[in-house]
């Protein structure tokens, strides 16, 4: 491909769906044609005289379903919704993002009015910021909380750098109100929570390549609730795990998932 059109090889083998393309050519040409009327033209051509059976095909889906289509109302205004917000997540987000400011708000509460008696120094806040992000997480990737899931994986813009996408709109909602309540509180530095946090988000992306993204952030949270939470609620101390010497362990955790995420790219990309 050329910096401006798909060269016409591209597109004749696009065309006849040749199964020797490369997965990462494919889903190059299948952006690019998202913005390219030009090139979509050209494929257009390709499919008419190259692969007349496609053709015809496309012309009998359209001709039966033609009937069966009912005029539509007017389009809602974008204005609700612009372009940049669905880029960045999705609907079914929308009730997670609130619980999950929810959880921090009432994290807030709890150590204002001072930590249940059983938590002793332990503050709420700082055992539910590692993982509070993999609630958001686990919805911006789901096949059960999405209905258009499929679609949404079937698109070329779909797989890793989507789910990066709505992973970071996740974060950039959870992380802030978590740097806020730590600094009005005091109970808690940054260092002891981020870091496991992006660790435990990583883990999870890593993880999801293999069982689902939903599921292993599922499963880091139920990790960590009986790991962490249940000893600090019985000992009512702060988990050896977020103590400061532990950091080179969350770094090296967070290098290890951002390595796999990368080395398992392509596993997003499939439903």
């Amino acid at each position: 491909m050329s910096d401006d059109h798909a060269s016409t090889r591209l597109i004749d083998d696009y065309a006849r769906g040749d199964a020797a393309m490369a997965a990462d050519t494919v889903w190059a040409l299948e952006a690019h044609l998202e913005t390219c009327a030009t090139c979509r033209g050209r494929l257009s051509a390709a499919v008419a005289t190259g692969a007349p059976g496609i053709a015809a095909l496309v012309d009998s889906v359209r001709a039966g379903l033609e009937p069966r289509l009912t005029p539509v109302g007017r389009a809602p205004s974008r204005r609700l919704r612009p372009g940049w917000v669905s880029a960045w997540m999705t609907p079914a987000m929308t009730p997670w993002l609130v619980m999950t400011v929810t959880v921090v708000l009432l994290a807030l509460l709890l150590d204002v009015a001072g930590p249940p008696s059983r938590l002793g120094d332990a503050s709420p806040v700082l055992l539910v910021a590692p993982v509070l992000p993999l609630c958001g997480v686990a919805a911006s990737w789901s096949r059960g909380l999405d209905p258009a899931y499929e679609l949404t994986a079937s698109t070329a813009r779909a797989g890793l750098p989507l789910l990066l996408r709505r992973t970071t709109a996740v974060l950039l909602v959870a992380l802030p109100g978590l740097l806020l309540e730590g600094w009005l509180t005091g109970a808690m530095t940054a260092a002891q929570w981020l870091l496991p946090s992006l660790a435990f988000t990583s883990t999870a992306l890593a993880l999801g390549s293999v069982v689902g993204v939903t599921r292993a952030a599922a499963a880091l949270v139920a990790l960590w609730g009986v790991v962490v939470v249940g000893p600090a609620w019985s000992t009512g101390h702060v988990p050896l795990v977020l103590a400061a010497d532990r950091l080179p362990f969350w770094g090296l955790l967070l290098a290890l998932g951002s390595g796999a995420v990368i080395a398992r790219r392509n596993a997003y990309a499939t439903l």
